[in-house]
């Protein structure tokens, strides 16, 4: 079927702008978070030795809450910029599916697009139910580099899908293998951020408490465990119709599998009181290491049957 070129080329131009607004919100989160609570710190100092009355007396409360107001703002703006940049890539997949008259997911670079997508919109949800709004950089550099690489290294001109992804389960299996990927990215990173905090040293003191980073890590995966279970079924379903098998060891089914028990033992660790906290988070973290693996070597490195979900 014909390629729209038109529609094809404002898709790429979206998704370069979502990259860059993206970027853009990850400086002012990352400010918020260093400068905000740092420079309050050396207001308040200085408050001690110079007073800020006319009788001497220190208010160290109007400084700190002026130089928070600061650094509020720009986590804020990061905020905006991050819904923007949602809206640009969303844009850009939409934009991509009408061009090609299929579902946008046929190749890496839409994969991946989808992937990223979901992953910052599952970021913007959680802000709105945990303060942990100053993580917001550490989302989204992962989330900038993986956009960078699927524009440039990944990128596939629109066109129509392989005969063998020309099937409806490229729909489902397909789009929520790739959002509960995306969704199990925001989980991986908190976890790593678990680690570091629960460490006890001092440069990883202003992250958010550790027990709002386990509960934000654990009610993540909770949500996105079923859809990847629910992916790796869809997944054999297509292969028996395909391939005349449900299953076969495949490189890439065989690293999914090896993903989804990961998860399985971290919810079961998480609910098991002995096993709660670091060791819980060292087992996200594996998880979080085997999906990236599973998404660039699996995929553009070893050969098998998923090889035609690589670059082209």
């Amino acid at each position: 079927m014909p390629v729209n070129e038109t529609l094809s080329t404002y898709s790429d131009w979206t998704y370069g702008a979502a990259v860059s607004v993206y970027f853009v919100a990850a400086v002012f989160y990352l400010c918020e978070a260093a400068f905000g609570r740092t420079k309050a710190r050396e207001l308040v100092g200085a408050a001690k030795v110079a007073g800020t009355a006319e009788d001497g007396t220190w208010t160290p409360g109007l400084v700190v809450r002026h130089e928070r107001s600061r650094a509020e703002k720009l986590g804020r703006m990061g905020v905006a910029l991050t819904v923007l940049g949602a809206l640009l890539q969303l844009s850009s997949l939409v934009l991509r599916g009408f061009a090609t008259e299929r579902a946008p997911w046929g190749n890496m670079y839409e994969y991946g697009s989808l992937l990223t997508f979901a992953a910052v919109a599952t970021w913007l949800v959680l802000m709105r139910t945990f303060p942990v709004r100053k993580l917001g950089g550490f989302v989204l550099v992962p989330v900038v580099i993986l956009m960078f690489l699927g524009g440039t290294v990944l990128y596939a001109e629109a066109a129509p899908v392989q005969p063998a992804l020309q099937s409806y389960w490229l729909v489902v299996h397909v789009s929520v293998i790739s959002v509960s990927s995306g969704i199990l990215l925001v989980p991986g990173v908190t976890s790593v951020l678990y680690l570091l905090k629960s460490s006890g040293r001092a440069r990883f003191a202003k992250l958010p408490d550790a027990d709002v980073l386990d509960r934000v890590a654990y009610r993540s995966t909770v949500f996105s465990f079923p859809l990847f279970t629910i992916g790796i079924i869809c997944g054999a379903i297509w292969a028996e119709a395909a391939w005349g098998r449900f299953w076969g060891w495949d490189p890439k089914e065989t690293v999914a599998f090896v993903c989804w028990v990961v998860y399985a033992a971290y919810l079961h660790a998480r609910a098991t009181a002995g096993w709660r906290g670091r060791p819980a988070a060292w087992i996200n973290a594996l998880g979080f290491a085997l999906n990236v693996f599973n998404l660039f070597f699996i995929n553009l490195v070893t050969t098998g049957l998923h090889s035609y979900a690589g670059v082209g």
